[in-house]
């Protein structure tokens, strides 16, 4: 019969890995040409100083937009889009490895964050507080710093909006993050599992699977995953809950992947910097806002708002917070679609402010892409 497994002809091992072999070759030979690329685009720009003087946030995300669109595969968009991020990442590091600021310890998904956005060719510096990865990027110590917006289940993290009532940092990028967790530990199997430390938030996005699979088991709260895998790390008995890579930093073995109950439960964090972005042709803008001090009554959110409508702009998300220069006066971050120095943004931001006793653009930078 034509076309039967009998009569196919037996591949060529040999001949398929000769081939593999020569793409490799070229592969590598492509990066070193875009490496020596990106040292000329240093020597076109002059003696800037350091590497944040060459990253262009708005340059990459068109750069991986292009990748998405010609990807034909059989990778998957996600697979290419970390490749290149890696590459782009080691060529931008040989004239020196940007300083990112991220909120630690290390092995937290904040660090992942860091990791899918800027590659692994960064310096990853991990800081104590939200608090101090703003600090450390205002005086200079770090390039950039990403810190968590919001949960997908949990909401907003109330503590990275109230520091732009008061810092001078500029949005220049956000992360999408999937939160996948992992169950880790030492140990060669479950049976041998006493007791789980981890944060309580990933126990609780975990509960109805160690229900189901490890009933039994002691559930610890901790201050952090990386606390947990820590503590995994150094006792007997004691596994721990987290991002991959947790287990790399920690030297756990992953154990069962993906323990998490809702798949689509993801986390959004910025990235934060010192400069306002240029439009990257796909981009957000957020912006901080307070209504009028002579505004009262109902309506008054709407009426503030209104140059929004007027001008077709889309807003996506509203969060309101204490605006701790008085009593029961409030502020409000907006994210909107556009970019804040483009048409028909710009004409309703202008607008917007006159309405306003604060008005601030926060960022405008490129949507998250990947």
């Amino acid at each position: 019969m034509a076309g039967s497994g009998k009569d196919r002809k037996p591949l060529d091992l040999k001949e398929i890995r000769k081939r593999i072999n020569d793409v490799d070759v070229r592969i590598q030979a492509l990066i070193n040409e875009r490496a020596t690329i990106a040292q000329q685009v240093g020597v076109a720009k002059g003696d800037l100083g350091s590497a944040v003087d060459y990253y262009r946030p708005e340059r990459e995300a068109e750069v991986l937009r292009s990748v998405i669109e010609r990807n034909d595969g059989p990778m998957r968009d996600e697979e290419m889009l970390r490749l290149f991020r890696e590459i782009m990442s080691a060529c931008l590091a040989q004239q020196e490895p940007l300083k990112i600021g991220f909120l630690g310890p290390e092995g937290t998904f904040t660090q992942t964050a860091v990791y899918k956005h800027f590659g692994h060719s960064v310096r990853a510096l991990p800081f104590h507080s939200i608090d101090e990865v703003f600090q450390e990027v205002e005086c200079g110590a770090a390039d950039f710093g990403v810190v968590p917006i919001e949960n997908s289940t949990e909401g907003a993290v109330n503590n990275t909006l109230d520091m732009f009532l008061t810092s001078p940092l500029k949005i220049s990028g956000e992360i999408e993050l999937k939160i996948e967790q992992h169950l880790m530990g030492k140990m060669q199997g479950l049976d041998k599992i006493e007791r789980i430390c981890a944060h309580e938030q990933s126990l609780a996005q975990c509960r109805g699977w160690l229900r189901e699979y490890l009933p039994h088991v002691e559930l610890i709260g901790m201050s952090s995953n990386a606390a947990g895998a820590r503590r995994a790390r150094d006792e007997d008995g004691t596994a721990a809950i987290g991002p991959e890579v947790a287990a790399d930093v920690y030297e756990l073995k992953v154990l069962v992947n993906n323990v998490e109950d809702r798949p689509d439960n993801a986390t959004r964090f910025l990235v934060v910097g010192r400069n306002l972005l240029a439009a990257s042709g796909d981009d957000k803008t957020t912006i901080l806002v307070s209504t009028s001090d002579t505004a009262s009554g109902a309506g008054v959110l709407h009426h503030l708002l209104q140059p929004l409508a007027d001008q077709g702009v889309s807003m996506t998300r509203i969060e309101s917070r204490p605006s701790q220069r008085r009593k029961w006066d409030y502020v409000f971050f907006i994210d909107i679609e556009g970019h804040a120095e483009e048409a028909p943004v710009s004409t309703a931001l202008e607008n917007l402010e006159k309405n306003s006793s604060l008005f601030r653009v926060l960022g405008a930078y490129p949507k998250a892409v990947g």
